[in-house]
């Protein structure tokens, strides 16, 4: 029985992928902050487990990394979804801009924390559901916290091209034996709204009638569950191969992204 971390487990895509391992037999850990949500999936099946936690807390993210490491010595895999668009700047108790810590910030928590629960897996994958592929965006490096530019977008994009970096990061110095793959599933209907105002709701909803289905977009997500690739770092943009050559997947930026968030974080810890 093979062992799956979700973060973003409980709703859209990440509670998709939470079924469809169920269907396979498999025990998983579903990570979210929304505790009738986490009854919801933890009556799907006794192989579900639910942690609740505030992802966009690095306190909160690094204490599911110890429960999963004190209750699961194995992680066969971890998959990333857990996102959250917000239309106004938002700061964490943390001094953090929201986006960065839950879109960024916990998915380098979790694939990096993890790293022994993984390596202890006869074949371990981190699928990280994010962007790649997309080019639009940058890492604004002397203002990683948006404090003097913020915008949904522009916030949603930095991110986007943080978790690029992880994973050429990932691969490059981690020295784990996981394999890491960068996924972007396109435009589909999925996701949590409630957050955003009613006329953007209402736009959303609209435009989702040429989204791709929930089902469709996970596909890839199982299928790398099952059978992980072969090379340490792979990226896919809506089935379509993206050179690591691209370059959102810099070596030299991952490594500076890499170096400024261990600064950061322990930062955080000493504090």
């Amino acid at each position: 029985m093979r062992v799956i971390v979700i973060s973003g487990g409980t709703d859209g895509m990440g509670r998709a992928t939470l079924e469809a391992r169920i269907r396979r037999g498999d025990e998983v850990v579903a990570i979210g902050s929304n505790p009738t949500k986490g009854r919801a999936v933890r009556a799907l099946s006794g192989r579900v487990h639910f942690l609740q936690a505030d992802l966009r807390s690095v306190a909160q993210t690094r204490r599911v990394i110890d429960t999963i490491r004190d209750r699961w010595p194995r992680v066969d895999a971890l998959a990333l979804f857990a996102n959250r668009q917000s239309p106004r700047r938002v700061v964490t108790d943390e001094g953090l801009e929201q986006t960065f810590a839950l879109y960024y910030l916990s998915r380098y928590l979790l694939s990096h924390g993890l790293r022994e629960q993984l390596d202890a897996a006869e074949r371990p994958v981190i699928v990280n559901v994010a962007g790649v592929g997309t080019t639009r965006g940058s890492i604004h490096w002397d203002d990683l916290q948006l404090a003097g530019r913020y915008g949904m977008v522009d916030a949603q994009l930095q991110a986007g091209r943080a978790n690029d970096l992880l994973g050429v990061d990932f691969a490059q110095r981690s020295g784990s034996r996981a394999r890491y793959v960068l996924y972007h599933p396109g435009f589909t209907r999925s996701g949590d709204l409630s957050t955003m105002p009613a006329a953007i709701r209402g736009v959303i909803r609209a435009a989702s009638v040429v989204a791709r289905p929930v089902e469709k977009s996970i596909r890839p997500v199982v299928a790398w569950i099952d059978d992980p690739p072969s090379d340490a770092l792979t990226a896919s943009d809506r089935g379509r191969p993206v050179p690591l050559s691209t370059t959102t997947l810099d070596p030299a930026a991952a490594r500076r992204l890499g170096t400024v968030t261990d600064a950061l974080l322990n930062r955080l810890h000493a504090g």
